[in-house]
This record gives C-alpha cells, structure tokens and sequence, in this order.
C-alpha cells in the first residue's frame, strides 16, 4: 500500500473521529409527524415543556400570618416568630382568592326579587363594591329598572346626575371600538372611590316619560360589556318587563335575595316556580340565594325553613347579618359597616364568583 493511500485512511479516520459527538444520548428521540406538527418523544413519552414545569410547582407559601394572634405574636418579637395563618385568615384568603379568579371574558351577574323592599339594591351595591375592591375595579353596578330604580340614591353622586337614558341617548359615541374611550364613560356613570366600582343609574327624572326595555337593554349591555369586566345589575319588581327578561337572559349568574321574612322569601320562591315554569331550571339551580337578617335577631325555625327550601332549588344559600348602618336607606358607606357584614359579604361575593 503506498504512502499516500495509508494518509488518506488515517486522515478519514481522524475526521470520523472529530464528527463524533462528545456524548452519547442515553435515550433514543424520535419524531412524529400529525398533520403538519412534529410532535418530539423520548421512548414514546412526550418531552415536558415549559408549560409542565410551570404546572409541577408545589402551592406557594401561605407565608405568615396578617391577622389574630398569630399576626400579634410575630409583632411582639419583631418577626423572630411567625406563625402561619390560622383558620379564619386562611377562609379569607381563599375567599379571595376565589373572587380574584381569571374570567374568560365579561361576566353579568343579575340580582333578582320582584317584591319591592327585598334588598336587591343593597345586594347590589355590596357585590359590586366587595368585587371592585377585591378585583380592583372594572367593576360596574347598574339599575336596570325600567322607569326609576333607587340605586343611584344609595351611591355617592357625581358632578353630574346623568342615567342609563342619557347613555342610551349617546350610545353612538361608543360603538367606534377605535375612537370610543373608558374614561369617557366618566359623564354617564358614578364613581364610588375606594370601593372601585362604578353606578350607573337608571331614570330619575320625575318628568321623563323614557322607558327602557329589552332592545335599549340589549344595546347598553353589549357596549359596557366591552369597558368592565363585571356588571351586576339591580333589577326591578316587574317580571314580565321585557329589560327584566333581558337581564336574566344575559345572566352568566343569578343571584335570588330575599330578607328573613315570609312575604319577601314567599316573592323570592314564586320568582323560582316562574322561572323553572317557563324552562329556565338550569338559571335557577346555578343561582345563589342570598338572605339577610332583617333585624338583629331572625327567628330560626323560619330561618331554617328558608335555608332548606332555597336549599332544594338553588346552588348554595347565604346568610347575611343585620347591620343598622344600612337602615337610614342613604348612600353605602363601605368603611362603617361592621367587620362582620364585610366578613360576610366576601363570602357571598366568593360564592357569586365560583359560579361565573
């Protein structure tokens, strides 16, 4: 063999060697073609991705506690110990939690008693205000009474005294998706400050003879649908109102009320039989029942007799105690309810939100 030809195979050689890779893989990949996707395996199982390392972290850390004794112990030794939060933090924090859930797009939740004195607006106002805080804002109450409601009077006011007719009456300017602005919504609806949630009240002017039904109610709704994440709507006492209709139609949850009182809770179960009468059973079980104390004692074996037949019908009931700051009837103060309605509002309102 000549000089020559022993070069070229060692050279051969030495080029096989440097192409080798530095380590052999202890797994064999292949691929897999699906339509046009490669979809890459390792001995038939699919590679993890990002996505599943993400998914695979443990829950974080509740961290230390902020209230009761726990939160009073790390205080008193400067953080040296801090015990984890106990049971009642821990309902907080999961009722928060609950409100605070990512939506797959605006949700309407529509409060119902067609007697008047039932409470919707205060449930109202409540369930928008422990939503707008919670969620921080984006949050809209709205009267859809079709003549006059008296939700705007239980709000703060504004610099002006503009209603959902006024807003009907303008409603070209927002339907221009690139030139229509939330802030301009400012002159139609009422900001209600801290509590971050917005009233928009319905006609209140004694003089006008405007009227909204089902159409106007169509229309309003798919504009502000498209500026707030969350819009409760207080309804009015009339249920064959076509905008009554409307609302419950455009329900992602309804939310029955009543005081612990026979003829509201009476008006709240024939609501019920109106509404499974006429096909709407799945409204009915997916709705939440909501009874407040109407004094500062409730007599227990109505209460009771209430909590099992609502029970029966709808998906939970919830109990709301009497708080005399709500008696006077004027604007909502959040801050001087008791801690024990604000309490018990969040745990409505997490209700409310495992429904949407």
């Amino acid at each position: 063999m000549s000089p020559s030809t022993d070069v070229s195979a060692e050279s051969g050689s030495l080029v096989e060697a440097r192409l080798e890779p530095p380590y052999r893989p202890t797994h064999r990949s292949s691929r897999r073609r699906r339509g046009d996707a490669e979809t890459e395996t390792t001995q038939g199982q699919k590679v993890p991705t990002l996505h599943d390392l993400i998914a695979a972290r443990p829950p974080a850390h509740a961290g230390p506690a902020q209230q009761g004794w726990q939160a009073r112990v790390k205080w008193l030794t400067g953080g040296l110990i801090h015990p984890g939060p106990g049971a009642s933090e821990r309902e907080y924090r999961s009722a928060v939690a609950s409100i605070q859930r990512s939506l797959n797009g605006p949700k309407t939740i529509v409060v119902v008693n067609p007697k008047g004195g039932g409470t919707k607006t205060t449930v109202t106002m409540l369930l928008a205000a422990t939503m707008g805080i919670h969620r921080g804002g984006y949050t809209l109450a709205w009267d859809n009474n079709e003549t006059r409601g008296t939700l705007g009077w239980r709000a703060n006011p504004a610099r002006h005294t503009n209603t959902a007719v006024d807003l009907l009456r303008d409603l070209e300017r927002f339907t221009d998706v690139r030139g229509a602005r939330v802030g301009d919504l400012d002159n139609y609806v009422r900001s209600q400050g801290s509590t971050q949630f917005d009233v928009l009240a319905s006609d209140e002017d004694a003089a006008s003879a405007a009227s909204i039904d089902a159409e106007a109610f169509n229309c309003l709704h798919n504009t502000l649908a498209r500026f707030y994440r969350l819009i409760v709507i207080d309804t009015g006492n009339n249920m064959r109102a076509s905008n009554w209709q409307a609302a419950v139609a455009a329900a992602d949850q309804l939310v029955i009320v009543s005081t612990v009182r026979e003829d509201t809770a009476q008006s709240a179960a024939w609501l019920i039989d109106a509404l499974r009468a006429t096909g709407q059973h799945d409204v009915v079980e997916r709705a939440v029942t909501v009874l407040t104390a109407p004094a500062s004692t409730v007599d227990p074996e109505l209460s009771k007799r209430l909590h099992d037949h609502f029970g029966a019908l709808t998906r939970t009931v919830m109990d709301v105690p009497h708080d005399p700051m709500l008696v006077p009837g004027g604007p909502i103060i959040y801050d001087a309810l008791s801690a024990q309605t604000r309490k018990a509002w969040l745990r409505v309102s997490a209700a409310v939100a495992d429904g949407l």
